[in-house]
């Protein structure tokens, strides 16, 4: 089934996020290569795709798991959450509908 992770950083969160997202994306490459990703982004803070330092609100991630404990044990071991990007992880159970 596929899940939502929605995440929420703390406040003037861009200088831990650069710091380990070389470790967050090679998590979600790896779900990729087994074809669970279906898509996977943050949220910046400001109304551009670069949002140079206002940085990023939080993250979404869409993507397969066995179960919502998995998806959930899967959120929890983010390099995110070690560095203290993430204030908030909510993982929600997903039902595609388009496209």
């Amino acid at each position: 089934m596929l899940y939502a992770i929605i995440s929420t950083d703390v406040e003037n969160s861009l200088e831990k996020r650069l710091s380990v997202r070389p470790a967050h994306l090679e998590r979600l490459k790896q779900l990729q290569t087994q074809g669970r990703l279906v898509l996977a982004g943050p949220h910046p803070a400001i109304d551009s795709n670069d949002p140079g330092e206002a940085g990023f609100t939080g993250s979404l991630i869409v993507a397969e798991f066995d179960s919502l404990a998995s998806a959930r044990s899967w959120a929890d071991n983010d390099p995110y959450i070690a560095a203290g990007v993430y204030a908030q992880v909510l993982v929600k159970p997903f039902k595609q509908v388009l496209p």
